[in-house]
């Protein structure tokens, strides 16, 4: 067998329904619309969203309410807690952040927060810090670099 000689298996392949077109086809005169009424008319359909008159869903859902600032700075966080896993004396960029999968890219804008505990001196760089975050790096010994944001 050759690939030209190939052909799909019989019954595969249907022609085109056409209906409308004599009654000798099975689906002449009414076209398999049935007789008369609203579904039998050209546009007769009901939208499908319609519900029969009940209060539509769309109708039924309350207002989105409220406001949202598109120029938010969305902060990828990390917690005091999660710098132990850095030796003492470590300066903690965003680029070693995102090496120790602590934050998904190392162009992230950076918050660290106050949650866990820190026993060793860390120098930290991040674009903001909480108070209790900046308090405990500064208490185990350590210091806070801020960071400019980009276009700031």
């Amino acid at each position: 067998m050759k690939e030209h000689e190939l052909r799909p298996p019989f019954g595969a392949k249907h022609p085109r329904k056409r209906v409308g077109r004599g009654t000798g086809s099975g689906h002449g005169k009414s076209a398999g619309r049935g007789t008369k009424g609203q579904n039998a008319r050209s546009g007769g359909a009901k939208a499908p969203y319609f519900e029969g008159g009940q209060l539509p869903f769309v109708r039924r859902m309350p207002f989105k309410r409220g406001f949202v600032n598109i120029f938010k700075t969305q902060y990828s966080i990390v917690n005091v807690g999660d710098l132990r896993r850095f030796d003492a004396g470590t300066s903690v960029t965003p680029e070693r952040l995102a090496a120790a999968g602590l934050i998904k890219s190392a162009r992230a804008l950076v918050k660290v927060l106050g949650d866990g505990k820190l026993d060793r001196p860390l120098e930290v760089h991040a674009h903001s810090f909480s108070g209790s975050a900046q308090a405990k790096i500064e208490a185990a010994g350590g210091s806070v670099v801020l960071l400019e944001e980009a276009g700031a």
